[in-house]
This record gives structure tokens, C-alpha cells and sequence, in this order.
């Protein structure tokens, strides 16, 4: 101190001080009013950021007003200097806590832009968030005197035998990042893998990609089984699918008619129901002559995988109704059992087999007939 601290030295730092904080009551009632407007627009990455202002803004203001209350007092050099790096230092972390959720509001729009669901795809939100963090805390550290350099080089030491004992964390880390680069699976995708789990993809983190299945469950996935193990993505290249219903017709039914009484059915179904492709061109494909019946497989098209349940579940039940009312029979396949007595058998044998040795406490059993139907 140069000077003994005086009233007017305490009035006029308490007036600095409450300017700052009257400044920051002021910028925080804009920032309110600047988003309500924001909500008006299209673009979501105004929303976010001021969102971000609505804390950096009013903060900045009282760091402002007390570096100025600072300043009017009759610091020495060192508390003068001690003061301002630790004013600048706070400064720099209130804004880079501003900046990382600016760059991880900003990124998790871009992944919900590029996917179209709610899901978000967290490990770039995260690394981006925890590379701003990271750059602003080393700067801040520099601000106040504190060398970096011994920093860095421990942490680069350091990080080798992390990475060592992180060896599975990492592996799942970073084939995370490859899956989403590669874009073969995107949150929002429905895929299934070849061990029999499915379902659409919530969100792929730093460890794992988490499924929903069709029961509303949820299923955990490490990222590095799911970018080892083979899998069908069913949104990818495009969303709309094809479905196939098989069917089978009596051998005395007119083929033309069942296959016009059928795309007629598919047109009806394709027009009526949620999730169908109104535009969807319906195909009957003829392909065997089976026991009792001919089979065809109908061709249906459907939005997406899981509308393919009450697509078929419509289809099944107008085709069936047409038929009965056009005459079309489904029939069923039968098998014919024969039960022979024990004494035709030993009547009739085989050339050069030995007759059957009389079974004990054989009852005789009628010549029988048994026709059993799967309806």
C-alpha cells in the first residue's frame, strides 16, 4: 500500500462494485429478452447461445466492477498484481465454461440435425466439451504464473500407463468415434446384430451404444463388440423397407384371379394404414408347388422397420376375408397315418426278412385312418 485506505477509497470501490453488479442484473434481463426473440427462429444455435450468455454475461459485469474497485484502491504492487491475475484468471474460466456449452450445444445440434431424432450421440458433445474445458483451465493456469510446460510433459508421461490400464475403455472409445465418423450407425438407426440383439439406437457414449428395443428395454452394447460383430442396419441407406408375406392357394384356383383379388388387397392396405408406402408398387411372386398348395410371396412396402407388425397384421386379416369372399381356398396340409394288424404284417413279408417276433401283451388294433390339418 502506498496510502492509508481513506472513506472516499471505500466509497468509491463499493460504488464500482455495485455498478458491476447493477450491470449484471441489467445484461441478465437482456439476455432473458434476447431469448424470448430467439425462440422465434428457426435456427437452434442461437437458443444455445444465449443460453450460455445468460450466466458469462452477468458474471463478466461483477468481475468488471471489482477489477475497477480494484484499481481505485491504494494497492502495492504485488497485491495490485496479485489481484488482477486472479480477476483474469476467474475471467478466463467463466468463459471458457461458457464456450464449452456454446461447442457442445452447437455439436449436439448438428447430430440431431444430421439424425432427425431426439437421441443425441454424447462422446463428441463430451470430447468437445472436455477439450474446451481442458485449453481454458491450461490458459488460466499460465494467467496466474503457474508453468504448463511440466504439466503437459507429466501428463504426457502419465498418460502412457493410463493408457495402458485403460486398454478396454479406450478400445470402446475410440471405436465409438469410428462408428459415428464411418456413419454406418447413427442414433435413431434400427439395427440388429448377428447375436440377436436389436433395436433402435438411442445413443452411442464414450463406453457403449445404448438399444431400445421393441419392448421398450433398454440394451447395452460395449462399442467395441459392435464395431467387431456383424449387423444389419435396417434404416440405412434408406428408411422405407420391404417386407414379404407368404401365402399359399389351392391347386384348383384360378392363379390370375388370386393374383388380382391380392394386389388389390395389398393397393387397399398400402392407401389405409399408418406406416404403409402409399406409393408402394405391390408385387405377387408364384414360387412352388407344395404338397397340398401353391405358395407366392406378396411383396409389401412399409415407413420403417417396426410399422412392419401392423402392416402385416392388416394385410392378413383383409386377404383372409377376401379370399373366403371370392371363393379362394387356403387349404391345409394333411398327412395320412395307416395302422396295420400285427397278423397282415407277418402275412406279407418282406422277400429275405425275417418274420417279427410276436410283441408280448399286444393288443390288436383296427385298421385305422388319421388325417391330421394344421388350420
Amino acid at each position: 500500500m502506498t496510502r492509508e485506505l481513506v472513506l472516499h477509497d471505500w466509497l468509491v470501490a463499493g460504488i464500482a462494485l455495485a455498478a458491476g453488479a447493477l450491470a449484471g442484473l441489467l445484461l441478465r434481463a437482456l439476455v432473458r429478452w434476447l431469448a424470448k426473440h430467439a425462440l422465434r427462429t428457426r435456427w437452434s444455435g442461437d437458443d444455445i447461445i444465449v443460453d450460455a450468455l445468460r450466466t458469462l454475461a452477468p458474471a463478466a459485469a461483477v468481475i468488471a466492477g471489482t477489477a475497477v474497485a480494484a484499481s481505485t484502491l491504494p494497492l502495492g504492487p504485488r497485491a495490485s498484481g496479485w489481484v488482477n491475475h486472479s480477476l483474469t484468471a476467474l475471467l478466463i474460466l467463466v468463459a471458457t465454461i461458457g464456450a464449452a456449452r456454446v461447442v457442445a450445444g452447437l455439436v449436439q445440434s448438428v447430430a440431431q440435425a444430421r439424425t432427425g431424432v431426439a437421441g443425441s450421440a454424447t462422446i463428441f458433445v463430451n470430447i468437445t466439451r472436455v477439450l474446451v474445458l481442458a485449453m481454458g483451465l491450461l490458459v488460466a493456469l499460465e494467467t496466474v504464473g503457474v508453468s504448463i510446460a511440466p504439466l503437459l510433459t507429466a501428463l504426457g508421461v502419465g498418460g502412457l500407463a493410463v493408457a495402458l490400464a485403460l486398454q478396454d475403455t479406450l478400445a470402446n472409445l475410440f471405436a465409438g468415434v469410428h462408428i459415428l465418423a464411418s456413419k454406418t450407425v447413427q442414433p435413431g438407426d434400427y439395427i440388429r446384430l448377428t447375436s440377436g440383439e436389436e433395436g433402435y439406437v438411442v445413443d452411442i457414449n464414450w463406453r457403449n451404444t445404448v438399444v431400445r428395443n421393441l419392448s421398450n428395454n433398454l440394451v447395452i452394447i460395449p462399442n467395441g463388440r459392435l464395431a467387431r460383430t456383424n449387423m444389419t442396419n435396417f434404416t440405412q441407406p434408406e428408411q422405407q423397407l420391404s417386407i414379404l408375406v407368404q401365402v399359399g392357394v389351392g391347386y384348383e384356383s384360378d392363379l390370375e384371379h388370386v393374383e388380382r383379388v391380392t394386389l388389390d388387397v395389398v393397393d387397399g392396405v398400402m392407401a389405409d394404414i399408418n406406416g404403409a408406402v402409399p406409393d408402394h408398387e405391390g408385387a405377387v411372386r408364384f414360387h412352388t408347388f407344395a404338397d397340398s398348395r401353391i405358395n407366392f410371396t406378396v411383396i409389401l412396402g412399409v415407413g420403417e422397420f417396426s410399422d412392419q407388425y401392423r402392416i402385416k397384421h392388416e394385410f392378413i386379416k383383409r386377404l383372409h376375408a377376401r379370399f373366403r369372399a371370392e371363393g379362394i381356398s387356403i387349404p391345409a396340409p394333411t398327412r395320412t397315418v395307416a395302422l396295420r394288424q400285427q397278423e397282415d404284417l407277418r402275412s406279407a413279408p418282406l422277400a429275405g426278412a425275417p418274420l417279427p417276433a410276436p410283441l408280448p401283451q399286444q393288443r390288436e388294433a383296427p385298421v385305422a385312418v388319421l388325417a391330421d390339418g394344421v388350420r
